[in-house]
């Protein structure tokens, strides 16, 4: 669109995500904007900027969407940034989250307080997705103990569980804690029965996130007001949708979205697996998982694919087949995980006897081979998670059927909410579980990756920039987010290893005879990930091996940790410090893997940065970055350190490819800077071939190359 004063927005060139919050607040981001500006980038891209849970490090639990968060500086600090960034050309792009809002704190959500205190009959009740035909609004915030109801209190005239404060509707308050419980909207419950009752929907298992009816159009108005106030002001370029498919209606949104805010750009956080396309939405395309799956893998050796097979083999004492791990993952988040939205989806099956429809609509939804079915491909995926769950389940033929056939019926609520469940269990059995079970090599299990394809040939990348070029040139493309499992230069130092699959076999192997752990898959996941943050801070290693193993759910989890393996697994950790010839070993290999790390560092973030669509730098990547899965890569960055670098190489110092990061300092400056520049050289995309001994790895583009191939 064009950058004229009659137009209220900022072409979005560029952008630079920074994970705003209480520590990194507002006023602390606009003094950002001219290290921004050097830098190359045309747009800040923060965080969700709206009133959130209070303490909140995220901002995606909003309890108050009229206003700015004031832990961020409020609606003042807002001002003070938009004005900081345009000072030097600067736009902003937002992040808003549509799907949910935050309950843990009862008090600080307005609606969601009076939803309690009065039920069916609150002005707010039909704010969120709850189900009151089946009884009382369950709350899952009491221990698991038959006596928890006994520690109620009433204080202030409010309902207190230890921290947790709860209203009292009129006229209710009188008698004792439980008698006074058992009369409101709400009753508590133990978490453990949350999690197989629940009656509003959540985001995902997260019951501190209910489901927000944004179908509506009152709820869409309420929720959207802020932001559309700034869009329509100019002061907001880009909106990024946060988790689109766990809306009822994704399709209908984005179009209210849209007409909302018609000139904004606007993206949508949505994984696409491999070879799946993008809905036509009238959106300017996804936040760019795919393209990081692409441009990781064309750093992968496909050579290397059945001697890590074989490695996996030796170490696990098992073939793993990747489809059948999802597989279980997916069934095992449908049935206990989400056992909860299962529940209140098979109720809409009253034909079937409840348990075929729920092991039904488990069974579809672990075959599911996408996240979520849409227009014109949603019949298409339904066949063929009916069919594979036809042939792992003969038994459930008519019950299949059956529930196929009203799945089909896009006016069936059984079909609208089919999909919400299978996105969720996408999402959980997948991204939070099977990629810390699968361990044959770890830098492909990341968010939108597909770990069973291993690397990305340059034909096959070429295939890919030249549509996406053709049909979603606006998207953003990233190698990393707040999501990522790992971040970019660990992924791409891991991408070293197969490179020399031999050489890591016969080490790994060797670490993991010297230094056994009872779960061997997990133990390779923990190697790889050391080997490719290395050195990283002790407690680091330590907290994202118990975050790990977790998820994994496989020898310990977080609703039944086990305390003697992980006892043990810390023990692991210990000895990567403490035992000297490990630490040595460790050491060594990580150090002689670095250079050429580095230098798949700077190959892909070039590639990111100048193939087709909107780059993103993710805070603190344009310098090396070790970091692993959130909330290690929500980690402070010094940020003095990066304006000094820049300095120096605006000055004339040559870098070079060491530790220092300034060489790939050096190249997201310098390629942001062409692109806001002189757009008109990355308006096309044409292949340049090579030859020679060396030629089938080269990735050679012409970026200015017009459609009719000049």
């Amino acid at each position: 669109m064009p950058d004229t004063p009659d137009t209220p927005t900022r072409r979005v060139g560029s952008t630079y995500r920074v994970q705003v919050g209480p520590g990194f607040d507002l006023d602390t981001t606009a003094g950002l904007a001219g290290y921004l500006a050097d830098l190359g980038v045309t747009h800040l891209y923060s965080a969700p900027l709206l009133t959130a849970t209070p303490g909140s490090q995220h901002g995606y639990d909003v309890v108050d969407h009229r206003a700015v968060n004031p832990e961020l500086g409020g609606e003042a600090a807002r001002v003070r940034l938009v004005r900081a960034l345009r000072a030097v050309g600067l736009g902003l792009v937002v992040d808003i989250v549509p799907n949910h809002a935050g309950v843990a704190r009862p008090a600080a959500n307005p609606a969601w307080w009076d939803v309690l205190r009065r039920g069916r009959g609150s002005a707010y009740a039909r704010w969120f997705d709850i189900d009151w035909d089946r009884g009382r609004l369950l709350l899952p915030v009491l221990a698991d103990t038959p006596d928890a109801l006994d520690d109620l209190t009433i204080a202030d005239g409010e309902l207190r569980y230890h921290e947790h404060r709860f209203p009292i509707a009129d006229g209710t308050g009188d008698g004792s804690p439980r008698q006074v419980h058992d009369r409101q909207h709400y009753e508590l419950v133990s978490w453990r029965r949350g999690d197989r009752e629940l009656t509003y929907r959540r985001f995902f298992a997260v019951a501190d996130l209910a489901g927000l009816r944004v179908e509506d159009p009152e709820v869409f108005a309420a929720t959207h007001a802020e932001i559309l106030r700034w869009a329509a002001a100019g002061e907001v370029d880009g909106i990024r949708v946060d988790h689109p498919d766990g809306l009822r209606d994704p399709a209908g949104y984005l179009a209210r979205l849209r007409a909302a805010a018609p000139q904004a750009w606007l993206l949508v956080e949505k994984i696409l697996e491999y070879g799946e396309e993008l809905p036509d939405w009238p959106v300017d395309g996804t936040t760019g998982y795919d393209a990081l799956a692409a441009v990781g893998g064309l750093f992968v050796d496909g050579a290397a694919e059945a001697d890590f097979t074989a490695l996996d083999a030796r170490l696990t004492g098992r073939h793993t087949s990747w489809q059948d791990l999802t597989h279980d993952t997916k069934l095992e988040a449908a049935t206990r995980l989400l056992a909860a939205e299962l529940t209140r989806l098979a109720a809409l099956a009253p034909e079937l006897a409840p348990d075929s429809a729920r092991a039904a609509l488990a069974e579809l939804a672990a075959c599911f081979p996408v996240y979520r079915g849409y227009p014109p491909h949603g019949a298409r995926h339904l066949a063929a998670a009916r069919a594979e769950a036809g042939r792992r389940r003969p038994d459930l033929a008519p019950a299949l059927d059956a529930v196929t056939r009203r799945l089909r019926d896009p006016d069936d609520e059984l079909g609208v909410r089919f999909p919400q469940l299978s996105g969720a269990v996408m999402a959980k059995g997948v991204e939070d579980t099977a990629y810390y079970r699968w361990s044959r090599f770890v830098a492909l299990n990341e968010v939108g990756g597909s770990p069973a394809h291993f690397g990305t040939p340059p034909a096959e990348f070429h295939r890919f920039a030249a549509a996406r070029q053709v049909r979603w040139p606006a998207a953003m493309t990233t190698l990393s987010t707040h999501d990522t499992k790992r971040g970019e230069d660990v992924r791409a130092r891991l991408a070293v290893l197969s490179e020399l699959p031999g050489r890591w076999a016969e080490r790994v192997a060797r670490w993991t005879a010297a230094a056994p752990l009872p779960d061997p898959a997990f133990a390779h996941l923990l190697w790889q990930t050391a080997v490719g943050a290395w050195p990283i801070e002790r407690e680091r290693l330590h907290a994202y091996a118990e975050k790990a193993a977790r998820e994994a759910s496989v020898a310990t989890s977080w609703a039944d940790p086990d305390a003697g393996f992980e006892r043990a697994m810390h023990a692991l950790v210990d000895r990567m410090y403490d035992d000297a010839e490990l630490h040595a070993e460790l050491t060594a290999f990580a150090a002689e893997i670095t250079p050429a790390g580095w230098s798949n560092s700077l190959g892909q973030k070039l590639v990111q940065l100048a193939m087709p669509g909107v780059p993103d730098t993710y805070q603190g990547t344009e310098l090396w970055d070790n970091s692993l899965v959130d909330p290690d890569n929500r980690r402070p960055v010094d940020f003095g350190v990066r304006r000094e670098k820049l300095a120096r190489l605006d000055a004339g110092a040559r870098p070079a490819v060491d530790a220092s990061g300034a060489a790939k300092l050096l190249v997201v400056s310098r390629t942001l800077r062409l692109r806001r520049d002189h757009p008109e050289l990355f308006a096309g995309y044409r292949p340049v071939p090579a030859h020679g001994p060396a030629a089938a790895p080269v990735v050679a583009i012409d970026r200015g190359a017009s459609d009719r191939g000049g």
